[in-house]
C-alpha cells in the first residue's frame, strides 16, 4: 500500500481526489480541463511530430498536460486500439504524478461515417442508428447494446462516450436527426435511460463507460434545418413556445445517472436566456441544468468553441455563437462563469494559467472542474487497475460472434414495413424462383433473392434499396452533412415511378434524416424503411417479414411546403404526412 493517499485504492473517494489536487501544479489541473482529438493511426501507432493533422499526441501529453482525448479512427480488430490505448497510458505515466489518460469516443457501432459526429463500425459489433433503438423500443434490448458496447470499449480503452445524443428530431431538415431517439420527448427520455444503464451498469465503477449526454438543452429546433456547426446554423428557434419540451429527455438521463453532460453550439433565439451558444450561457448551464434540474456532473463543451481551426482541410471559425467578438481568453472565461469543467477540441491550457494568474479567474474555480475530472478517473479504475487493458484479450471481446449476432438482430428488428402488398410477387414474404432487377444491394447478396436480371421490362420484380436525399455540400468537413432538400430530385423521382408502374416493387429507404417521397410511396408495391440494415439482414427481412417490428420514430412529410409551414420545435406537425410518427404494419 503506498504512503500517498491518492495512490491507496482503499482510502476514500473524496480522500483521493483531495490528495492530488493539492499536489498538481495550476499547469497539471489546467490540462485535465481540455479534450482533445486523438488520432489512432493504421497499426495502432500515435499522430507523430510534424503531422499535418495536428499536434502530436505526445506533446499534448508531455508539454500541455492534457490527460482526456477523444479517438479517431476505425480500427481493424480490437488489438489495434488496445495497443494504440496503452501506449498513450505509458506516456501519462512518465509525466509529473502520473495522471492516467482517458479516452473517449462518438459512436462507433453503426453505419454512418461522419469523422465530425460518429463512426462505422469497423471491428466492433454492427447495430442500427441511433433512431433504430427508438423503432424497435424494446428497453431491455436497448440495454442489452449498451452493455456489449461498454464490454468492448472497455476491452480496448475506451472509458467515456460522447452519447447518447438525445435531442429530439421536431426539425426534418436536420443533418443529425437520424443520431437522435427521434421526435418523442417520452420515448427518446425512456430510451435514453436504458442506454444510459447498458454503459453505466447498475452502479458506476471501474466496468462502467461514463456517458456525456448531449447536446443540452436539446440541439433538433435549428432555424431552416441548418446545423450550428457551421455559421448560417448557429440560431436555434422555438416558433412554437416549446423549449421546455427539448429539456424532457434530459430529465430521464439525469435520473439514470448520466455522469457528463455536453451542451451544443447553437444560440437559443427569442427565449428568455441569453442569445450566445449555450457553452456560453450562464441561464442553461448553471441556473437550469445545475440548479433547476440538479445535475453535479461534468459539463464538457462541444468541440472548438475556443479556437478557429482547420479540419479536414476547411477553414472553420471557432463555433463562438453570440460572443464571437470576445478573445480566446474571454471565451474562456464567459465559459467557466457560465459553468463549464471541460473544453472540448481544444489544447490551449495554458489560457487558464494566465487567467489564474492575472487574478481574473480564482484558482478554487479550477479546483472545483479539476476535482471532478479526476474523481471520474478514480471510479473508473484508471489509477488503479484498470490503466491498462489486455491486448490479447481485446481481439476476444472486440466483435465476437454473439455480440455481432445480436447487432444484426437489432438491425432486422428495427426495419419499418410502411406499406406490404398484399398480393403478387412484392408480396412478403418473398416467393422463390422470381426474377429481380436491383438496385442498391451488391450482387453477391441480391443472388439470394431469386434470378438477377438487368432489365426492368425482364424482370418479375425490382427491388431498390436507396438512401434519403441530401443536397452536397461543399468542403471537405461540411460535405459530410447530409442537409438541405428531403426530396429527390423530379428526374430521380419520374424515374423510380417508371419502375414502380413497370413491375411491381419493393422500395427500401435508408433514414438518416427524414425524407419526402410520396410520388414513390403510393407507387411502389411495398415500403420499407431502415435505419441501417445490411444486405443479409434486409434479405432475410423480404423472406420472414416478422423479424421486423419497427415503427417510426419520426414522421416523413408528404411536402417541402408541410415542412416550412410547420413548427422547428414542435414534434409530428407537418400536414398530412406521407406516414405518420409510429407508423409501422
Amino acid at each position: 500500500m503506498s504512503n500517498l493517499p491518492y495512490q491507496d485504492a482503499t482510502a476514500p473517494l473524496a480522500t483521493r481526489v483531495a490528495d492530488l489536487l493539492s499536489r498538481l501544479s495550476l499547469e497539471d489541473k489546467a490540462g485535465l480541463m481540455f479534450h482533445e482529438i486523438a488520432p489512432m493511426l493504421p497499426g495502432g501507432n500515435l499522430l507523430p511530430p510534424g503531422s499535418p493533422w495536428g499536434v502530436a499526441t505526445e506533446t499534448l501529453i508531455r508539454e500541455k498536460r492534457i490527460t482526456h482525448f477523444n479517438v479517431h479512427g476505425v480500427p481493424t480488430s480490437g488489438s489495434e486500439m488496445a495497443s494504440w490505448h496503452n501506449k498513450l497510458q505509458a506516456i501519462a505515466a512518465e509525466v509529473g504524478l502520473g495522471v492516467p489518460v482517458t479516452i473517449s469516443t462518438d459512436p462507433r457501432h453503426s453505419f454512418s461515417d461522419n469523422e465530425g459526429a460518429l463512426f462505422s463500425a469497423g471491428a466492433f459489433s454492427q447495430w442500427p442508428e441511433s433512431m433504430g433503438f427508438s423503432a424497435v423500443g424494446d428497453l431491455d434490448r436497448v440495454e442489452q447494446f449498451g452493455d456489449i458496447a461498454r464490454q468492448e470499449y472497455r476491452a480496448v480503452g475506451i472509458h467515456a462516450a460522447l452519447h447518447p445524443q438525445i435531442d429530439l428530431a421536431t426539425e426534418p431538415r436536420w443533418c443529425r436527426a437520424g443520431m437522435t431517439f427521434g421526435e418523442d420527448a417520452a420515448q427518446s427520455g425512456a430510451i435514453a435511460a436504458a442506454y444510459i444503464r447498458g454503459f453505466q451498469g447498475a452502479s458506476f465503477g471501474k466496468h462502467s463507460v461514463s456517458t456525456m449526454t448531449k447536446h443540452f438543452p436539446g440541439g433538433g429546433p435549428q432555424l431552416d434545418g441548418e446545423d450550428p456547426h457551421f455559421t448560417y446554423g448557429k440560431e436555434q428557434v422555438y416558433p412554437g413556445n416549446n423549449f421546455d419540451y427539448h429539456v424532457e429527455p434530459f430529465k430521464d438521463a439525469i435520473a439514470a445517472g448520466t455522469r457528463q453532460m455536453m451542451p451544443y453550439y447553437g444560440q437559443p433565439i427569442g427565449t428568455k436566456y441569453e442569445e450566445v451558444g449555450f457553452g456560453f450561457n450562464k441561464g442553461i448551464l448553471t441556473d437550469l441544468l445545475k440548479g433547476e434540474l440538479g445535475f453535479e456532473g461534468v459539463i464538457c463543451t462541444d468541440w472548438g468553441l475556443i479556437t478557429d481551426a482547420n479540419i479536414l482541410g476547411q477553414d472553420m471559425p471557432a463555433r463562438a455563437w453570440g460572443v464571437e467578438h470576445l478573445s480566446r481568453e474571454e471565451r474562456i472565461e464567459k465559459a467557466l462563469a457560465a459553468g463549464v469543467d471541460q473544453f472540448g477540441g481544444e489544447s490551449c491550457p495554458e489560457l487558464i494559467v494566465e487567467l489564474v494568474r492575472s487574478g481574473r479567474v480564482d484558482e478554487a474555480r479550477i479546483d472545483l472542474s479539476a476535482a471532478k475530472l479526476l474523481a471520474e478517473k478514480f471510479l473508473l479504475g484508471l489509477f488503479d487497475e484498470a490503466r491498462f487493458v489486455d491486448e490479447a484479450a481485446a481481439d476476444e471481446i472486440v466483435g465476437k460472434d454473439e455480440f455481432r449476432a445480436a447487432g444484426e438482430a437489432m438491425q432486422r428488428a428495427a426495419i419499418v414495413k410502411l406499406k406490404l402488398a398484399e398480393t403478387g410477387s412484392a408480396a412478403l414474404p418473398l416467393a422463390a424462383g422470381l426474377k429481380i432487377y436491383v438496385e442498391g444491394i451488391a450482387p453477391e447478396y441480391a443472388a439470394q433473392l431469386g434470378q438477377l436480371v438487368d432489365s426492368v421490362a425482364d424482370a418479375d420484380l425490382a427491388v431498390i434499396r436507396k438512401a434519403a436525399h441530401y443536397d452536397p455540400r461543399p468542403g471537405g468537413f461540411e460535405a459530410l452533412f447530409h442537409a438541405g432538400s428531403l426530396e429527390y430530385p423530379a428526374e430521380e423521382v419520374a424515374r423510380l415511378v417508371e419502375i414502380c408502374n413497370t413491375v411491381p416493387t419493393i422500395f427500401d429507404i435508408y433514414l438518416d434524416r427524414a425524407a419526402i417521397f410520396p410520388e414513390i410511396a403510393n407507387a411502389a408495391a411495398t415500403v420499407l424503411a431502415n435505419f441501417g440494415a445490411n444486405p443479409l439482414a434486409f434479405i432475410d427481412v423480404l423472406k420472414n417479414p416478422q423479424l421486423a417490428v419497427g415503427k417510426l420514430p419520426i414522421e416523413l412529410p408528404s411536402s417541402t411546403a408541410a415542412v416550412l409551414a410547420s413548427k422547428s420545435d414542435v414534434p409530428y406537425d407537418t400536414a398530412n404526412p406521407t406516414f405518420a410518427y409510429g407508423a409501422g404494419l
